[in-house]
């Protein structure tokens, strides 16, 4: 009997042909074998088709499986924040952190030599976090620091840092125009109290807010927010401002000096600041000006008001207008409570009257500072409501506050000007713009 070769078979089997009547030969083999050797055949041919279509299959093997236990565990990282309650103390948030009562206490003794954990405050986060190598417990002190506690894995004693946090910063424009209130409108355009206030204090030696504003004022305002890791703003720096005042156009950018110092000048170099403000009280109105004659609204006769009443809440901060010593402080007369600043040339004095209460440890001789506050508005002595009698005297006479041109500061010194101009021309092109999408940083 010849031999059965399976490759006659598979020639037959070609795509296109069809199967040639089989041999004598073939015809000898039994039934059942032909049928199994041509189902074998068939199943040959659909694996070596689909071996020779198919890609080569790779095997992905998760990170879990080629990562080093090790490694893997030094990865994991677990954390847990708690917010500071009313009636909480450190102890008992550092309990509800997973600590028990002794860890708790060796925790607070370990941070006493950098911050008394007495003093938290309520709204504020303790965070902790686990891992492979250490217990770690964050407490954010204020925007720019955070004090850090560490208890290495398999160690006892905890060790206490005072650290730099990191923050988030972005960039604003925000243009807004007045109709009832420069705050109205601020909060309109979306730029919180605080920045207002700054905007106030950069334009308070050319702009009196008690008496200059009005309906149709406008700003533009370019400043920068710092945020905390959780969103929150810790505080703005305005960058650049315009403020259009019964239309005069007031504008101002910021410059860092060589030294590190920073302040406000006008895009041509010269300091906002000059030697004394427009006005001691923010955001008050002027109930009486300065007048040779007026009848006296106490005593009932007539004689000179030497100076201008601002009418603020009782309360309101009083500022002083310009550098100086207090040559008087206390009790005078129908003034009631009475500071008398001389200020730096010796020709200039400034007088405040009517206080409800000096600032926390003024007295006489001490060195005060533009802007800072020396008391508050009340009606102590001859007053009829709560207001500020404010005098401006120049050799010991009494002069109009709101007629007294004051000098500017020094410019931006010649050596600098090119830096100046350099680092304020961006500024200037950005307050161009009416609005701005923010940009993270």
């Amino acid at each position: 009997m010849s031999k059965f070769r399976l490759h006659d078979l598979l020639k037959q089997l070609k795509p296109g042909k069809q199967i040639a009547p089989l041999s004598d030969t073939c015809r000898r083999i039994p039934a059942w074998l032909r049928w199994s050797i041509t189902t074998v055949a068939v199943a040959v041919v659909v694996v070596l088709i689909g071996i020779s279509a198919a890609p080569v299959a790779r095997t992905v093997v998760s990170h879990e499986e080629w990562l080093s236990p090790a490694l893997s565990m030094a990865n994991k990282m677990e954390s847990r924040s708690i917010r500071i309650h009313r009636g909480d103390h450190a102890i008992s948030v550092l309990q509800r952190l997973g600590f028990d009562l002794s860890e708790s206490r060796q925790i607070v003794i370990a941070a006493a030599d950098r911050y008394n954990l007495r003093d938290i405050r309520t709204g504020k986060i303790f965070k902790r976090v686990d891992s492979a190598k250490s217990t770690d417990v964050y407490y954010n002190i204020n925007g720019m620091a955070q004090l850090h506690l560490q208890r290495l894995v398999g160690e006892q004693a905890w060790t206490c840092n005072m650290e730099a946090r990191t923050l988030l910063t972005r960039q604003r424009i925000v243009t807004g125009k007045i109709v009832d209130s420069l705050f109205g409108a601020a909060d309109e355009a979306g730029m919180d109290q605080r920045t207002t206030m700054n905007l106030v204090d950069i334009f308070a030696w050319d702009i009196d807010f008690a008496r200059d504003m009005r309906r149709g004022d406008s700003f533009t305002v370019l400043y920068e927010e710092q945020f905390d890791e959780e969103g929150r703003v810790l505080d703005t720096t305005i960058l650049a401002a315009e403020f259009v005042n019964q239309g005069n156009h007031f504008r101002a950018v910021r410059y860092e000096k060589s030294d590190g110092t920073s302040s406000y000048y006008t895009p041509d170099g010269k300091s906002m600041r000059k030697a004394y403000l427009k006005a001691p009280v923010k955001f008050s109105r002027i109930s009486s000006r300065f007048q040779l004659s007026r009848k006296h609204p106490i005593l009932g006769y007539t004689r000179a008001h030497r100076g201008v009443d601002y009418a603020a809440s009782s309360g309101t901060p009083i500022h002083a207008v310009g550098d100086g010593y207090i040559s008087f402080i206390g009790w005078k007369h129908g003034f009631g409570r009475f500071i008398l600043i001389t200020h730096n040339n010796r020709n200039h004095s400034t007088a405040y009257a009517h206080m409800r209460a000096f600032a926390r440890g003024l007295k006489r001789g001490d060195r005060v500072k533009q802007g800072q506050v020396i008391g508050y508005v009340g009606m102590s002595g001859l007053a009829t409501g709560p207001h500020l009698h404010f005098e401006f005297r120049v050799r010991g006479g009494a002069v109009n506050p709101l007629t007294v041109k004051h000098p500017p500061a020094r410019p931006i010194p010649a050596k600098e000007r090119d830096r100046f101009m350099q680092q304020t021309a961006p500024l200037l092109v950005e307050l161009n713009k009416l609005q701005s999408p923010a940009a993270w940083g």
